[in-house]
């Protein structure tokens, strides 16, 4: 069955709102995690040096919310932005996608990454019909391993100094999966 693409879509949890970012979300993503260093350490991007070049990101990234295949939320806690949570990649065969993330370190180990992605996961399976959803994340980083087991994914295997961070560090990448089956047992 083909992905049915519906875009980023406003979906809402018990805490938590997840909406398309804007380019009025400069400021508060540059001051809550974007030039955090100990928030972008298992990034692809370094933190940022300015709002500018935040503001700069966001244009890139909201110049593709008309795709209906472009998925990139902005998460909100309480009235403030706090991360976002994307589909970095779509395999439109496979029928698969791969999820990535960031928190403001203020709300760490609090369960929102948690409840965003559950979010996200129930909805790309649920309205996009994708087969599988994946996380991968630095095994420096255990809170992100956390979020994917909460969320019913299961370890698949460890690629050995697979990614280069920004700072030229070589990181162990944890591979985790969740396919649909999987997710409509947990579902019901």
């Amino acid at each position: 069955m083909p992905l049915h693409h519906a875009g980023t879509q406003i979906l809402k949890t018990k805490r938590l709102v997840l909406r398309p970012l804007s380019l009025d979300d400069a400021q508060a993503m540059y001051d809550n995690w974007a030039s955090d260093p100990q928030v972008t350490r298992f990034l692809t991007w370094p933190p940022h040096t300015s709002p500018e070049l935040t503001r700069q990101l966001l244009e890139s990234w909201c110049a593709q919310y008309p795709k209906a295949d472009y998925y990139n939320w902005a998460i909100r806690a309480q009235d403030r932005l706090i991360g976002n949570i994307s589909v970095v990649e779509v395999d439109e065969r496979s029928e698969r996608v791969a999820l990535g993330y960031c928190l403001s370190a203020a709300c760490w180990n609090r369960g929102y990454m948690t409840e965003a992605a559950q979010a996200v996961v129930d909805f790309l399976f649920r309205e996009v019909h994708v087969h599988r959803v994946e996380i991968t994340h630095a095994v420096k980083n255990p809170g992100s391993g956390a979020v994917a087991r909460k969320c019913g994914l299961t370890l698949e295997g460890v690629r050995r100094e697979y990614f280069k961070a920004a700072n030229g560090e070589y990181l162990d990448i944890a591979a985790y999966a969740i396919l649909r089956e999987a997710w409509e047992a947990k579902a019901q």
